[in-house]
């Protein structure tokens, strides 16, 4: 069977890559949307859906997704067929969600083309299978919304441009990510995510977050030598 982001899996294994048990035994399944932005037709199917399975809640989560939790385990076939939408890579050992901010698009503030590059990011990337989860985030300016310096890899908008971050994490051991490259521009940026992520693909040991591996190469500098 395939799973929803590519790559065969076993049933049980389908279940877990398209819902996530929880505490009760029921589900909750994690519709993908791309930066949190939402249509109002696709937000009247999440709820049309939600009503009609009896869904417990419907949460926003700290990645801009939408979860609904609470869900039967007969009824999650169901529920993904009329949502009509793909499944978030929420739960795996991969490229999670992109989190971004409005950026220059809406917000007053922004300096950067955040939610240009965070959805070239997101569809580039969502799912990609990884020695461990992955987290990216994108903010148009130094405010930092969606945290980039947090992020296994982050890009934070400046007047100059993106300035790219790698190895944060705000998990078990927090640590901030430290900058490899400044004054990028979109294109630049993702030619550098590209880099990051190919190495830290092919080298990583299984279970190794981006910063952890940073420290078993010997810093940020050594990095910085196999990547620019």
């Amino acid at each position: 069977m395939r799973c929803p982001w590519g790559g065969i899996v076993d049933e049980k294994e389908f279940l877990e890559t398209r819902a996530i048990k929880q505490r009760d035994g029921t589900y909750g399944i994690v519709p993908r949307i791309p930066g949190g932005i939402a249509t109002p037709e696709m937000l009247r199917r999440i709820a049309d859906v939600a009503e009609k399975y009896g869904c417990a809640a419907i949460k926003l989560t700290g990645a801009q997704r939408m979860a609904l939790v609470g869900l039967k385990e007969e009824d999650v076939d169901k529920a993904w067929e009329e949502l009509g939408i793909k499944p978030a890579a929420a739960d795996q050992l991969c490229v999670r969600s992109i989190k971004l901010c409005p950026g220059n698009t809406f917000c007053r503030f922004g300096l950067q083309d955040s939610v240009g590059l965070g959805l070239a990011l997101d569809e580039r990337y969502h799912g990609l299978e990884l020695p461990s989860k992955f987290k990216i985030g994108v903010s148009g300016c130094p405010n930092s919304c969606p945290e980039p310096v947090v992020k296994d890899l982050g890009f934070m908008g400046t007047k100059k441009g993106f300035t790219c971050y790698v190895g944060g994490t705000a998990g078990r051991k927090p640590r901030l990510g430290e900058p490899i490259a400044e004054g990028l521009d979109k294109g630049q940026a993702l030619e550098l995510a590209e880099k990051v992520i190919e190495h830290y693909r092919t080298n990583a040991k299984k279970g190794k977050r981006l910063g952890s591996y940073i420290d078993s190469i010997g810093g940020v500098e050594q990095l910085k030598k196999l990547v620019l």
